[in-house]
């Protein structure tokens, strides 16, 4: 039988509500930014240059999570943005993979490869099992194998 991330590429509407409920667990990553920002912006030795980008960080996760959930009600159409959401899952493990040997970032961020690596992998492969697409067309934001941009 099927098994995890096999299972939710191979069925359609599985795919459908992963890609939803994923991007829905977005929101609290967004506010979990934020709370940071305002954490480290009302220490009692609060860090310049910290806040503004933070707040941005956290609301465009936000955004990143609203187009997930919007994409999830048409995946054939916008496959485009869950495969990019992928993408930036699968950057995040690679940076993981070299920063945290190299005492780049802290050791607890190797959870990163356990969480966003199978979620990054659903979607990039999700978007192409729905598409047809190869690889290279969803890059192009393509959404049909002959169809236009």
């Amino acid at each position: 039988g099927l098994v995890g991330s096999e299972m939710c590429i191979r069925d359609r509407s599985m795919l459908q509500k992963f890609i939803w409920w994923t991007g829905l667990s977005d929101f609290l990553v967004g506010a979990g930014t934020w709370a940071g920002a305002v954490a480290i912006a009302s220490a009692a030795e609060p860090v310049k240059g910290q806040l503004v980008p933070l707040i941005t960080l956290g609301t465009f996760l936000m955004m990143a999570a609203a187009l997930l959930m919007w994409a999830s009600h048409d995946m054939t159409n916008r496959a485009p943005v869950f495969f990019w959401q992928g993408l930036v899952r699968l950057s995040a493990i690679s940076a993981v993979i070299y920063a945290v040997p190299n005492q780049l970032a802290e050791t607890w961020e190797y959870w990163l490869l356990a969480i966003d690596g199978p979620i990054g992998l659903v979607y990039v492969f999700g978007a192409m099992k729905v598409t047809g697409c190869s690889f290279w067309q969803l890059l192009g934001c393509k959404t049909s194998p002959s169809g236009s941009l």
